[in-house]
């Protein structure tokens, strides 16, 4: 089957929909594959129609089921799959690279359809099994080097800008981040686009950047250190939910105020003391578009690999407009009891 994609110049994945007279392949590429058949003497014996039937079946990698972020993600894309009438496999990679090609070999052998990866590093997911299958991969969350594949992320770097130009605005000068692991792709984005915009607007001093991981403990005393001396931070922008959520314990028990803008929304970011401003990126139209996208080359789409960069936009709350003049030691940022509605 291989050879017959090669000789027609199209993926594997056509040659099986031609031979399994499925829909999604256009007249011209399936007289041209039925052609290359003819000539070469292909065909099919029992084992391999097995091989080259659907299954209406594809997987969903994602780094943690637990995280809401990925499990709205995991929602769209099931959702998706269920108006196809495919059913969903979804497993957690846990940030390993190595669980991950344990989880892709796996869905090959159960001979899934498609995969839609968030990928556990920016080394290439596709291993050989995947290629002599033609199994198409979207790429969500995340890039991964040198692979020709769709890939979905969010506009990262517009997303940061936005926090910092909030803050700013709002008369802050010494604005620090603090990331997630910079083993992560978008934990690496944000800190790079964080630094590259504070060189952009000529803020003074060097940028304060901690990156994970982080503890409740850990933070405190970096956040402590960052507003002792002549020039304090007065804000600080996170990294992700996670790290937004270790920070606001990290303000209280350190007992400081600071302005503060988290990426990521997050459950009852309205209700802590002060309401939580955030860069929201939707992982609901993230989990969509790739999921939409895998379809997509499952009925026939040979288009070149699409990048799609995914917009943000910025909730503004209280946090985020603390004044760049508040004092170190002022009221702590932290959660306090939601406010009845």
């Amino acid at each position: 089957m291989a050879d017959v994609a090669a000789e027609a110049h199209v993926s594997v994945k056509t040659v099986s929909r031609v031979v399994n007279r499925e829909p999604g392949v256009r007249p011209d590429t399936e007289a041209r594959v039925r052609a290359v058949i003819e000539r070469i003497g292909f065909s099919r014996n029992g084992g391999g129609h097995a091989l080259l039937t659907r299954t209406q079946t594809i997987g969903l990698v994602i780094e943690d089921l637990a995280n809401p972020f990925y499990s709205q993600l995991g929602a769209a894309v099931e959702r998706e799959a269920r108006i196809r009438r495919y059913q969903l496999i979804t497993a957690s990679a846990e940030g390993s690279p190595t669980r991950q090609r344990g989880i892709l070999k796996g869905l090959v052998a159960r001979r899934v359809d498609g995969i839609v990866i968030v990928p556990a590093d920016d080394v290439p997911a596709t291993d050989p099994a995947l290629v002599a299958t033609g199994t198409p991969v979207v790429y969500v969350d995340r890039p991964v080097r040198g692979e020709a594949a769709d890939i979905i992320v969010s506009d990262n770097a517009g997303g940061v800008r936005s926090a910092v130009e909030h803050l700013v605005a709002h008369g802050h000068r010494r604005i620090g981040f603090l990331g997630d692991l910079p083993d992560y792709w978008t934990a690496r984005r944000r800190r790079e686009a964080f630094v590259d915009i504070l060189a952009s607007l000529d803020l003074p001093g060097e940028p304060r950047v901690a990156m994970g991981p982080h503890t409740d403990d850990s933070l405190a005393t970096v956040l402590a250190g960052w507003c002792r001396g002549r020039d304090p931070v007065t804000a600080v922008i996170t990294g992700n939910n996670r790290v937004t959520l270790t920070v606001l314990h990290a303000l209280r028990r350190a007992d400081l105020r600071l302005a503060l803008v988290g990426y990521d929304d997050f459950e009852f970011a309205d209700l802590v003391d002060p309401p939580v401003t955030v860069v929201h990126q939707d992982p609901g139209a993230l989990g969509q578009k790739a999921a939409q996208q895998l379809f997509g080359r499952l009925l026939g789409d040979e288009s070149p690999p699409h990048t799609v960069v995914m917009p943000t936009r910025l909730i503004v709350r209280s946090s985020g407009r603390v004044p760049a003049t508040a004092p170190a030691g002022a009221p702590p940022a932290g959660p306090r009891s939601p406010r009845r509605t």
